[in-house]
């Protein structure tokens, strides 16, 4: 790791951890991307859920330039980010047994559709529960999580189990217990977390591998083109005609 500057070193542990998910994780990428082209392929519908942060990637994916026009964004009061107050109020319901399954109840979430689930640990009792009712539901799941945590963590669900114990696919984000990349004498805890640059990455690598799995299929991925640019507008509006049924974010 370089001795330069404090952001020197935060991009240079960054670049490191790419490295690695891109080294080490190509072949889980490659299934997770052509389990979503197999789902669009056959008719399902695409979701992303994560709670606090882990939300965070999982909007990078919905309605994004880009993007899968089917990515839908699967949230509940209070998980989406830090958007509840107090924000300690989300990661408290993230431990709240029965709380997943009562979100997937009144999700539009059904057989034949693959749900990403994103928990940097893994352990929490919503992640958990949600994979394990998702998958009992005929949903397939994709896991995106360290999973170093498992090994140097207790779970908070009542199974004893981590995201990754039940998921047909599962990503390693590879982030070290703790997410925080830099440490130094003077500042009193470790610092600089690269949790939400590794997981966004790895996301945008598993729609952009179902993207292509689909047009080397002969399918033509549905894709959103940015607001922004000429005809942007109207080619998406022409998606979100053809693919409204599956699209739950303009509802």
């Amino acid at each position: 790791m370089s001795d330069g500057t404090p952001a020197d070193r935060f991009l240079d542990a960054a670049i490191g951890l790419l490295q690695r998910v891109r080294d080490e994780e190509a072949e889980p990428i490659a299934t997770a991307g052509t389990l979503l082209a197999d789902t669009v392929a056959a008719g399902g519908r695409l979701f992303a859920f994560g709670a606090g942060h882990s939300s965070l990637a999982a909007q990078d994916v919905v309605y994004r330039a880009g993007g899968l026009a089917l990515m839908n964004l699967l949230a509940a009061p209070g998980m989406v980010g830090v958007d509840v107050m107090p924000a300690t109020l989300g990661s408290a319901l993230e431990r709240v047994d029965g709380l997943a399954s009562t979100i997937l109840d009144c999700s539009p979430l059904r057989a034949g559709d693959a749900l990403v689930i994103i928990s940097l640990s893994g352990r929490n009792a919503m992640p958990v529960e949600m994979a394990m009712t998702a998958r009992a539901r005929g949903v397939k799941v994709i896991g995106v999580t360290s999973v170093a945590y498992a090994t140097e963590t207790r779970s908070r669900h009542s199974s004893g189990t981590y995201l990754k114990d039940h998921c047909d696919v599962v990503l390693d984000s590879k982030i070290a217990i703790g997410d925080a990349e830099l440490t130094l004498d003077t500042v009193p805890a470790p610092f600089a977390p690269a949790s939400t640059v590794v997981t966004s990455a790895l996301m945008q690598a598993m729609v952009a591998t179902a993207a292509t799995s689909l047009a080397e299929r002969g399918v033509e991925p549905p894709m959103l083109r940015s607001g922004n640019v000429d005809g942007g507008l109207e080619w998406n509006e022409r998606v979100f005609d053809e693919y409204g049924d599956r699209i739950f974010y303009r509802r």
